[in-house]
């Protein structure tokens, strides 16, 4: 008993319809407002004003009041029986309503946060942002992802070569600080660091069988091998992360120069035992190209450009201009039909110096299988390159080739697929 009358101070019970006769009074049924109760003198009797909206529903079971209710009051509006006591329980406002609006809101806000696809449509364009490779193939190999981003591709929307090139280049510094191997220089060991040894390149060769595009991930493998007695080979694959084709193979030689004298140096036994455990004997991912690169003058070059100076921005840790900076030197002097109607598939360098930021450059180069003018032809275009100071001194010797930008799908150069309809 003592329940039911709590109860029923919180839920009023249901009242009878009023009858078609009822007063003036009666018709205030509906008000929109939930009034303050308000005693009137003589009746001793309670007037409740229920919301008229519809109450709340909680998973589809309704929540406030049973029944809207006019009120309680004596004489010929309701029955005497509905009439409760005036207490202090019954004065307060029903806040059933209040709790019910709440909960609906927690419930509305929770289902919200279910209904979150915290999955990326595509896992494979998230994966390099916090990915700084691993080592695979019993420690030899080191794995890393790159996501192809907007100011990484140029003019034919794909990748360029130095964005390629810059790929190549971290994967190597990251092999060698994931075997635990960096020391205090650019990809030296702890040995190198302590005999002032740094890596410098001296021939590299690239095939690029296609170029990936913005959003594109792509996956580059590196490993280390010995050249000779006093150098070490490094090669690279690069590829489609998604299908694992084939894109760019790269293999490169390195020695050793002393960073005091800026002379080579031999490979100090120290050295050796460091590296050593890491070689692969596996062969070269690219062939060796042995024709001779041609020493290009001012009488055999087609192309010269000169006054190039490095930028301070150009230089590295180690104080001298990055080699693959050296490319977009080279490709300065390219003839500009070459660059619009072609691109790169193949490059082979050879470094002979290094370049300092105080030095100013010259860069040359003469097409070798076809004139300029015939560039509308099916067929590949063969440069060669010369980067040199001013006053002649070698910096590198290079040679390009190029297919026609649509041949791989088209077979001819400048044909465009067909608008669909």
């Amino acid at each position: 008993m003592v329940a039911t009358a709590a109860t029923s101070a919180f839920f009023p019970a249901a009242s009878p319809s009023p009858s078609p006769n009822t007063g003036s009074k009666g018709s205030k049924i509906g008000a929109t407002n939930l009034g303050v109760p308000k005693s009137k003198s003589g009746s001793g009797s309670l007037r409740v004003k229920a919301n008229a909206q519809a109450p709340p529903k909680i998973n589809g079971t309704s929540v406030g009041l049973a029944s809207s209710v006019e009120g309680m009051k004596g004489g010929d509006d309701m029955p005497s029986s509905h009439s409760h006591p005036r207490t202090f329980i019954n004065q307060l406002p029903d806040w059933s309503m209040l709790l019910a609006a709440i909960t609906t809101i927690f419930l509305a806000a929770e289902k919200q946060w279910m209904m979150l696809d915290w999955k990326p449509k595509r896992p494979d364009m998230l994966m390099d942002s916090f990915d700084l490779g691993r080592i695979v193939q019993d420690g030899l190999v080191f794995r890393q992802n790159f996501s192809i981003r907007s100011y990484e591709i140029g003019a034919d929307r794909t990748a360029s070569i130095e964005t390629l090139m810059n790929h190549l280049q971290e994967t190597a510094l990251n092999h060698v600080k994931s075997a635990g191997l960096l020391g205090d220089g650019f990809g030296s060991t702890p040995e190198m660091t302590k005999k002032n040894l740094i890596w410098v390149v001296t021939k590299m060769q690239v095939v690029i069988d296609r170029y990936p595009t913005w959003g594109d991930v792509v996956q580059v493998d590196t490993w280390v091998s010995a050249s000779g007695k006093n150098g070490m080979r490094r090669d690279w694959v690069i590829r489609d992360s998604g299908t694992g084709a084939i894109l760019t193979r790269a293999s490169s030689v390195w020695v050793m120069m002393n960073k005091l004298t800026r002379r080579l140096s031999k490979m100090p036994e120290e050295v050796r035992g460091e590296i050593e455990p890491y070689f692969w004997n596996f062969d070269p991912v690219v062939e060796e190209d042995g024709r001779k690169l041609t020493k290009l003058d001012d009488k055999t070059a087609d192309f010269v450009r000169t006054g190039l100076t490095p930028r301070w921005s150009d230089l590295d840790i180690n104080q001298h201009v990055n080699n693959v900076k050296y490319i977009g030197w080279i490709l300065e002097s390219a003839p500009l039909p070459i660059l619009e109607s072609h691109e790169l598939s193949s490059l082979t360098l050879e470094y002979r110096r290094e370049c300092g930021r105080d030095s100013v450059l010259r860069s040359l180069t003469t097409v070798s299988d076809a004139g300029v003018g015939d560039l509308g032809t099916p067929g590949g275009v063969e440069c060669q390159h010369l980067l040199q100071l001013e006053n002649g001194g070698e910096i590198v010797r290079g040679r390009t080739e190029w297919r026609p930008k649509f041949a791989n799908n088209l077979g001819s150069v400048g044909e465009l697929p067909a608008e669909s309809t």
